[in-house]
């Protein structure tokens, strides 16, 4: 039930990537999504076992997906740290091409040292007491966690840089990495345990698995989805807000070009009412200038010019007080 869960949430995250991050450029994160969802949907027992047939039946589906799996933790960690203005030569190198040759170089050759058999869907339990398999999770395991660690460098920063509704993802994803790097230690112990012959060991480790990798995929896609879900939502409340400014500027702004035309009158000025940050910078620039022409008879109250400082803050991405103004004015 748990790869059902699981592939089941990745492909949600494929889904709001396409969506959610459309004409966007950087498509690290997607790439990330889509890799990881084919290797998690790969896990799914009947599936395996049917695609496995499809490859001779000797599990060569678990390296694919394990190969998958490890491209995708490489694009998902490139994409975090693309969005950090600050990368530590550790996280960079951590983060690099060189690191994941060597471990997928590493993988492959493990993996075909392995006695595999037949296809079966519990493969390091049936196989793990091999040192080859233990070498084989190790080393797949080991970079996972370097990864997941170079994640947690740069999301505890961007925690640090953000509030309000823009930490959650961030801290979403922290804690997602914190708990994949947990996964990944009780996977390398657990295959330590059952090459050295620690069956007990093995399985009561076993028992924090499941619920450790189900957790690690539940914070990471919430993380990952949330980001441009939380951008999309504040760029309406922004469009929202400089529209609400827009129709209380606009009363001072026709007193203004009464005494004094501005440019915006013209016919063939071209500008575009249509875009209200377009509307409202302009009709603040004429706003100013009537203020300041000596020839012009026009004043603005208190009250008018700490609206004009807000909307001004507004347009340059500022954070104003907002008091609700549309209601003074009624």
């Amino acid at each position: 039930m748990i790869p059902i869960l699981v592939s089941a949430l990745m492909w949600l995250l494929v889904a709001s990537q396409l969506i959610l991050r459309r004409g966007r450029a950087e498509r690290s994160i997607l790439y990330s999504a889509v890799t990881i969802a084919i290797a998690t949907t790969l896990n799914i027992d009947g599936l395996y076992l049917w695609v496995d047939r499809l490859f001779g039946g000797t599990n060569v589906v678990t390296l694919l997906a394990d190969l998958a799996l490890m491209v995708g933790i490489f694009f998902l960690g490139r994409a975090i740290a693309k969005a950090s203005q600050h990368t530590s030569g550790a996280v960079r190198i951590a983060l690099g091409r060189g690191v994941l040759g060597v471990a997928l170089a590493g993988v492959v050759v493990a993996f075909f040292f392995i006695d595999r058999g037949p296809s079966t869907t519990t493969f390091m339990l049936d196989l793990g007491a091999q040192p080859a398999a233990a070498v084989y999770s190790m080393i797949q395991f080991t970079y996972d966690a370097i990864v997941l660690a170079a994640m947690v460098a740069v999301t505890t920063r961007q925690v640090r840089g953000t509030k309000g509704a823009e930490r959650v993802p961030p801290f979403s994803v922290l804690v997602g990495s914190v708990l994949g790097i947990a996964l990944s230690i009780v996977i390398i112990v657990m295959d330590v345990a059952h090459v050295t012959g620690d069956l007990g060991l093995m399985l009561s480790l076993g028992e924090v698995y499941g619920p450790l990798y189900l957790a690690t995929f539940v914070f990471l896609c919430a993380g990952l989805a949330g980001q441009p879900a939380v951008r999309r939502a504040q760029a309406r409340s922004r469009a929202d807000h400089t529209r609400d400014l827009v129709e209380q500027v606009t009363p001072i702004w026709q007193r203004a070009t009464a005494v004094r035309p501005g440019l915006s009158q013209v016919a063939d000025a071209g500008f575009n009412d249509a875009d209200a940050e377009t509307q409202l910078h302009r009709e603040i620039v004429e706003i100013r200038d009537a203020v300041i022409d000596p020839e012009a008879s026009f004043a603005l109250t208190d009250d008018e010019r700490e609206l004009l400082e807000e909307a001004e803050a507004q347009l340059i991405g500022g954070d104003p007080a907002r008091g609700d103004r549309s209601k003074e004015s009624q």
